[in-house]
């Protein structure tokens, strides 16, 4: 849920984080991928709701078509507050997280080993 925080934050809320933690912003998909694919097993543990699934299918899916653009635009600061595929992204991670009654506008603190 804290990278689903992330990928739902505001762009300035997602700007500040970045800075914040010193990553680039294809930190927010690659972080956001590392927990999606744990959320099969998180379905079966009966940590997340199995409705949530294909939602989270369709967030990657944006983050994938991104990356397959090639476009280097797509992964500024300035992205996140224009980018289509951020907008869409950001908007289900919001109907996930309202579901859950969870907040996305504190993205959570990260530990960065650098």
């Amino acid at each position: 849920m804290e990278a689903l925080t992330v990928v739902a934050a505001d762009a300035p809320a997602q700007a500040a984080w970045l800075e914040k933690h010193g990553v680039v912003v294809d930190e927010i998909p690659l972080n956001f991928d590392d927990a999606f694919r744990m959320a099969e097993r998180l379905i079966e543990e009966g940590v997340l709701n199995p409705d949530t699934l294909p939602q989270l299918r369709l967030i990657d899916s944006f983050f994938a078509e991104m990356t397959r653009d090639g476009s280097s635009d797509r992964w500024t600061t300035a992205a996140l507050r224009s980018d289509e595929g951020w907008s869409q992204a950001r908007g289900v991670a919001r109907q996930i997280l309202a579901r859950e009654g969870l907040d996305w506008s504190v993205p959570p603190d990260i530990c960065v080993v650098r």
